[in-house]
């Protein structure tokens, strides 16, 4: 069986990837993992698993901020604005000029701009984890300590947290 050619964003990541001496392929999915719960399915792995990449601009520079959150969490914004400062939304076209990738295939490497970075804590508790490649069908598989390691982001409490009465 031949392997079909990466789309162009993919293949920048398995590149950066190649460098970064990490020995997992991008792996394409055949349906789209642009939601967690969607690429969950497609590799058959739980929604906590998903490293999923949520981007905010922050308003006093206009950067962009990345929190690197599990697929079973949200995440709260007002505990991330502590970390970092005051954030409003990043639309598509803001994601693709600051990170360089499409909103479903944003991947936590490889950005085209420095991005502010943070990790959730909970993503730790995991012996693997995959994250998006570049494009919406592509993932590719690290451990949470790999991805600390090759972002250099802070892990953080960034997760809505029910709270107790």
């Amino acid at each position: 069986m031949q392997q079909q050619p990466l789309p162009d964003s993919a293949q920048r990541v398995a590149d950066l990837l190649r460098e970064l001496g990490h020995d997992q392929p991008v792996v394409m999915l055949p349906e789209t993992g642009k939601t967690s719960a969607e690429a969950a399915a497609g590799l058959g792995c739980t929604v906590a698993e998903i490293a999923k990449s949520i981007v905010f601009r922050r308003l006093s520079d206009d950067a962009a901020v990345m929190v690197v959150a599990s697929g079973a969490n949200r995440v709260d914004e007002k505990k991330v604005a502590a970390i970092v400062g005051p954030l409003g939304k990043a639309d598509a076209k803001f994601v693709r000029e600051k990170i360089g990738y499409a909103i479903g295939g944003v991947c936590p490497i490889g950005h085209v701009q420095k991005t502010v970075m943070l990790i959730d804590e909970d993503l730790l508790q995991l012996p693997g984890v995959w994250a998006a490649a570049g494009h919406p069908h592509a993932v590719f598989h690290l451990t949470p300590q790999q991805l600390v390691a090759m972002t250099g982001a802070p892990v953080c409490d960034v997760a809505l947290r029910a709270e107790v009465a």
